[in-house]
């Protein structure tokens, strides 16, 4: 990107294309998706938090394999998807990953004790 351009961007006088933020966001280091996806759905906070760190990453990669895996996983019934269930599911992704993170930090402190 062009010095004047970030110039004209960074002070307003210029509107963003998705395809410059991602740019921006990767020169930044940061997960451009993830930190996209959070800021259009108003996280704004969460985007910045987020980034830089494993979270990020955590969520680049989630929002890139979930489509794949829905289209796999339910296929024709895709279609039976309603919008109102997207919060009580993301509930249960939530509660899936805390669970697994317990089971996980379990194992390890039972291995270290074995030892």
């Amino acid at each position: 990107m062009h010095r004047e351009t970030l110039l004209r961007l960074t002070r307003g006088d210029r509107t963003i294309g998705l395809d410059e933020a991602a740019r921006v966001l990767v020169a930044c280091g940061a997960q451009p998706r993830a930190s996209m996806i959070l800021a259009l759905a108003g996280q704004e906070d969460l985007a910045c938090e987020w980034m830089h760190g494993e979270m990020g990453e955590f969520l680049e990669a989630f929002f890139t394999s979930l489509p794949v895996h829905l289209q796999r996983t339910l296929g024709r019934r895709i279609e039976d998807l309603r919008p109102r269930w997207a919060n009580g599911t993301s509930q249960l992704v939530a509660r899936m990953l805390a669970k697994h993170i317990d089971d996980f930090v379990e194992r390890d402190i039972a291995m270290s004790m074995s030892r």
